[in-house]
């Protein structure tokens, strides 16, 4: 039961951070549900989609080399994880009327991602201890509410655009709701698993400029919340 409780707390924590820091109108309760449950439900997508091309790879690439840490980490994992949270935000929220300020694109992003991350959590701490439930709540699930900040970012920024009629710059944003979030997530990971020294100090250096810069974020885009129209 502690071991539960662990697993779903930093969640709930930070959703409850992000949903204070829309300050001018808060989305609906049903709506941040809503995007929870279907960005918990990428999991399974990420699972099969990520067996699947793992099996393909395995008949194209030798294991264990640098390439397959690439493709495993930026492909298999991130684009399959972030493309399914990108997803769910793309078809649940897009032409939603509640979706009037572009602070909601982050409050969105975040709930989804944190969503795949509590399942993704319960998942690998009822399989360990109370050591991998503590640093998975340091890491791995603010890692994913990271994700979810700058995906959320650049798609209230293409929702403005898209409204203004500018087609271009909106495309070009949605491009960088996807990628920004799965470049990120996936040198993340594959910091780790090449279980190196240099790799494993980088990854720390690395975590922490991209958590002062997604906390300056979600700052900066809360005091200067504005309609999309």
């Amino acid at each position: 039961m502690l071991l539960l409780l662990l697993a779903v707390l930093p969640s709930v924590f930070l959703i409850a951070y992000i949903w204070r820091k829309d300050t001018i109108e808060k989305e609906p309760p049903s709506l941040l549900t809503s995007l929870f449950f279907w960005g918990a439900l990428t999991v399974i997508s990420a699972i099969v989609l990520g067996a699947i091309m793992e099996a393909v790879a395995e008949e194209l690439i030798e294991p264990d080399t640098l390439e397959w840490l690439i493709l495993d980490n930026f492909i298999m994992t991130a684009l399959v994880e972030e493309g399914g949270k990108y997803f769910v935000l793309k078809r649940k929220t897009w032409k939603s009327p509640e979706f009037n300020y572009l602070f909601d694109g982050i409050v969105y992003a975040v709930v989804v991602s944190l969503g795949f991350a509590t399942v993704e959590n319960i998942l690998y701490v009822m399989d360990g201890d109370l050591s991998t439930a503590l640093l998975r709540a340091v890491l791995s699930v603010p890692g994913h509410a990271i994700d979810g900040v700058f995906m959320g970012c650049f798609y209230g920024l293409a929702k403005r655009y898209d409204f203004a009629g500018n087609r271009g710059k909106c495309r070009a944003y949605l491009r960088r709701a996807l990628w920004v979030p799965v470049l990120i997530h996936g040198f993340y990971d594959f910091c780790l698993s090449t279980e190196d020294e240099f790799f494993i100090m980088l990854f720390f250096a690395f975590e922490i400029i991209v958590t002062a810069v997604a906390y300056r974020t979600v700052k900066k885009a809360s005091r200067e919340d504005a309609p999309i129209a």
